[in-house]
């Protein structure tokens, strides 16, 4: 048998690299998602699947992925809807890296000179649909910041597809103790605000600090009572009565946008 110095015809992968590395990986599907993806950090792309039709709108990130050796390849809608793990693709997927979540005081540390900043916090909150719509209000109400539990939720591609292109603008904020977290915010400044079902100030006549942090749970009475006893202002979103609450996405649109209109509309 010849003599290779020891080198088998295998390659040999641990196992324990290639878990580690499917975990920092996410894949992200939908035409403005991918768009918008390429336009702000490219850098970021593993790979990529596109179906014939879409490619004349992706010409430059298909010329940018040759020109830099990265991987991709152009499918059928079934292929797609494998490497995608949806038939709701849109015709393009990027498998991507996954960007690393700051905490609280990284957040804190890089807005200490904001005059109006506005974070949104969720308690309680992972359905990827609802965090999508909250991050595409919050990329059109000028919010820097979203604090979650488990900032991966926020880099899902259910939820990065449904932000069409709004992630890319938001920071995730990992929070592993929401109390500890809201009480760094106020002390550097922050004013908590609350959503309640009762009870609270309507939101019509509530002064929107410039630096706030509005604090959401999947519905209203989901916000436990330590978080609402941490809140400087609890306001209530009025209406007629005929349901008991807004779906979270909604009520976070309504909020921002009146935070926008009072502090930079």
């Amino acid at each position: 048998m010849p003599d290779h110095g020891g080198i088998s015809g295998k390659s040999q992968i641990d196992p324990e690299q290639l878990r580690r590395q499917r975990a920092e990986e996410t894949r992200v599907y939908g035409e403005n998602a991918c768009q918008a993806l390429f336009r702000n950090r490219p850098d970021a792309i593993v790979w990529a699947w596109f179906e014939q039709a879409v490619t004349p709108r992706f010409r430059d990130a298909l010329r940018w992925m040759a020109a830099n050796r990265k991987a991709y390849h152009v499918v059928e809608d079934d292929e797609l809807a494998k490497a995608s793990g949806t038939e709701h693709h849109g015709g393009v997927c990027f498998l991507i890296k996954k960007r690393a979540g700051l905490d609280a005081d990284g957040y804190l540390a890089a807005a200490a000179a904001q005059q109006q900043d506005c974070v949104l916090t969720l308690e309680q909150v992972s359905n990827p649909h609802n965090l999508g719509a909250m991050l595409r209000s919050c990329a059109h109400f000028g919010v820097n910041g979203v604090m979650v539990s488990d900032s991966a939720l926020l880099d899902s591609g259910a939820a990065v597809r449904t932000a069409e292109g709004g992630a890319e603008h938001v920071k995730a904020i990992q929070c592993d103790d929401v109390l500890q977290d809201l009480q760094r915010f106020q002390r550097s400044g922050y004013t908590v605000v609350t959503l309640t079902g009762n009870g609270g100030t309507s939101l019509s006549t509530v002064k929107m600090p410039a630096r706030t942090v509005l604090v959401l749970g999947e519905e209203v009475s989901a916000l436990s009572e330590a978080v609402l006893s941490q809140a400087d202002i609890a306001v209530t979103i009025n209406g007629s009565g005929r349901v008991p609450s807004l779906n979270v996405s909604v009520s976070a649109g309504i909020l921002l946008a009146e935070w926008w209109r009072q502090n930079r509309g």
